[in-house]
């Protein structure tokens, strides 16, 4: 019981396993700012193209039950317009994070393949024998 005990300390301690926590806590405020995002401007956007508010959309069924697949349809904008935001963040962060480093100096990398004399095919620059046309190779 005490190496689990410790075993799992060990895991928990993990810098992935806390990345991962404080990266589900940040995601749940920007699901927030997203929702309201969302909320307050893309379906008043839409509704002025549409005429329509995709939450009031309900069928009636049996009984009391109401069945609102417009709340659905909300929740799949929300996550599309959510995935797009976070596209969009990535992206930015990606261009700004190559903006501070230095260019190649432009030498081309040693080639890792070779033309085989024999077939023409690629094959990797160690090869001593051809894996398509199995020439020996000098």
């Amino acid at each position: 019981m005490k190496k689990f005990a410790k075993e799992f300390k060990d895991f928990i301690s993990r810098g992935n396993v806390m990345d991962m926590a404080v990266g589900i806590i940040i995601g749940s405020a920007f699901t927030a700012i997203v929702n309201s995002l969302v909320a307050d401007i893309i379906n008043p956007i839409l509704g002025i193209f549409g005429g329509l508010d995709f939450s009031g959309l309900s069928v009636k069924l049996r009984g009391d039950s109401v069945l609102t697949y417009g709340n659905f349809i909300t929740a799949i904008l929300n996550f599309l317009i959510m995935a797009l935001i976070v596209f969009l963040i990535v992206k930015a962060l990606n261009k700004a994070a190559t903006i501070g480093k230095k260019k190649e100096d432009g030498t081309p990398a040693e080639p890792t393949e070779k033309e085989c004399p024999y077939c023409k095919s690629m094959i990797p620059i160690g090869a001593t024998k051809c894996a398509h046309c199995t020439s020996d190779l000098s």
